[in-house]
């Protein structure tokens, strides 16, 4: 055990606390299992921000380069979490060439193992946490965790001779660190690479009917926008208080799998309403059974009329934008008489958006936005609020009592509506795939 010289020439301060360290690493060593037990306290907190941070940090574990490693043994896991020797060339070529293979043939549209293995990664996306943690745990407990953290310590103390014991613990406490981010990092990779090939056959009927879908509705002239695409991503990510850019990160690194998804359920939406439309009907009776099934009552609630005006801001903002931004709105607000002037006071404006937003319930609405329009007057435009990329002007137009009875009519009707359409839905897409040729390869 490797101890520090004590210098018999310097029989000063700097020599008494010279030979206090080299009496206290022994301590030091013998204390170490109380010093792991609060570094693996520590490293029991970080694993749900360091699942992201490594996601981050890895994008190259997405399904352009798919993990290799299978779900090890813990003093495996463990031993994987030192760095690792990239692949050559050779493997990178294989990986790259199987990825742009195509797997099947839908109409004579291929779906390549590229695809796949993105769909996979987004479906994987939820799951891919809860095991990394999982993973994570499993490497703590490890023996071989243990081991690496003394052999740090030990190498900490034989390269730095006549260091004091703060000064050890300190370099110790950021080599640790270190070790607890390639450890989380490998939890990531081998929970990816645990998940991904039970969910490719999923991800691949999930292909096929999206294929089927835009085919259809290619046909029947019922495609969506891109920016009805990028609405609703804007609003999964508001929702989730993310970036997009945070949200493609916990979706394997690109948002080109979810984009697919939802254009071709709008699309397909499209497609059922204009087909069979006037099929989905709901009676009265039907409804009166489904309210008197339901439990649970309800009080009586306010509906709004609502309208809104939003003020755009670039991305790359300052204290001045923003200040001209709110300057601006407010002259809004001043020429607001009423909700029949609320378009023409938009109006002037570079990147400013009227929108009548009609009925809604104050459910609908995050806080504080939802207090404040309940207790504003009819008629009355609500101060400017500053989000993140936008100042919004919130005006109430008026304000209706709905019983609870009819509230609950409706929404028995809304839901019963929904569940035809998604039966109607179903069997279109499997008369699609009777009528379809796909090909297997």
């Amino acid at each position: 055990m490797a101890v520090l010289p004590i210098h018999a020439e310097k029989p000063s301060r700097e020599a008494e606390d010279d030979h206090k360290m080299t009496q206290s690493l022994p301590v030091i060593r013998r204390d170490l299992p109380g010093a792991l037990a609060i570094a693996l306290l520590w490293l029991t907190c970080v694993p749900c921000s360091a699942v992201s941070a490594a996601q981050e940090a890895a994008p190259g574990a997405t399904a352009n380069q798919p993990a290799k490693r299978a779900a090890a043994s813990p003093s495996k896991t463990a031993k994987a979490a030192q760095p690792e020797k990239p692949e050559g060339k050779k493997a990178a070529g294989r990986n790259s060439g199987s990825e742009q293979a195509i797997v099947a043939l839908v109409n004579d549209e291929p779906i390549t193992g590229y695809e796949v293995q993105q769909r996979a990664m987004m479906l994987a996306g939820g799951s891919v946490g809860a095991k990394a943690q999982e993973n994570f745990k499993a490497m703590l407990k490890d023996p071989h965790t243990t081991e690496r953290l003394k052999a740090i310590l030990e190498e900490i103390i034989k390269a730095n001779p006549g260091k004091t014991k703060q000064e050890i613990l300190a370099i110790f406490e950021g080599r640790k660190k270190d070790y607890a981010m390639s450890m989380q990092k490998q939890a990531v990779e081998n929970a990816k690479s645990s998940a991904l090939p039970g969910l490719k056959k999923t991800a691949l009927d999930e292909l096929i009917d999206e294929k089927l879908k835009l085919q259809e509705a290619k046909r029947t002239n019922a495609q969506v926008t891109d920016e009805d695409v990028e609405k609703i991503i804007d609003g999964i990510a508001e929702r989730n208080k993310m970036t997009k850019a945070q949200l493609a990160s916990t979706l394997g690194g690109d948002l080109g799998p979810m984009k697919q998804r939802i254009r071709s359920t709008l699309s397909f939406n499209e497609v059922i309403r204009r087909k069979f439309g006037q099929q989905i009907t709901v009676s009265g009776k039907d409804v009166d059974r489904f309210v008197a099934s339901a439990a649970g009552g309800g009080e009586e609630q306010v509906e709004l009329q609502v309208q809104r005006i939003t003020l755009t801001m670039p991305a790359k903002m300052d204290q001045a934008v923003v200040a001209q931004r709110v300057k601006e709105a407010e002259g809004i607000r001043a020429k607001f008489k009423g909700c029949a002037t609320g378009a023409a006071a938009a109006q002037g404006l570079p990147g400013v958006k009227f929108e009548n937003i009609g009925k809604r319930m104050p459910g609908q609405f995050p806080e504080p936005t939802r207090t404040m329009l309940l207790n504003a007057k009819d008629g009355e435009m609500l101060p400017p609020s500053v989000g993140t990329n936008d100042v919004e002007l919130w005006a109430v137009c008026s304000r209706e009592v709905v019983k609870a009875e009819e509230q609950k009519r409706n929404q028995a009707e809304g839901e019963l509506k929904q569940k035809e359409f998604e039966l109607i839905a179903k069997r279109h897409i499997k008369d699609l795939r009777t009528d379809a040729h796909i090909e297997y390869r």
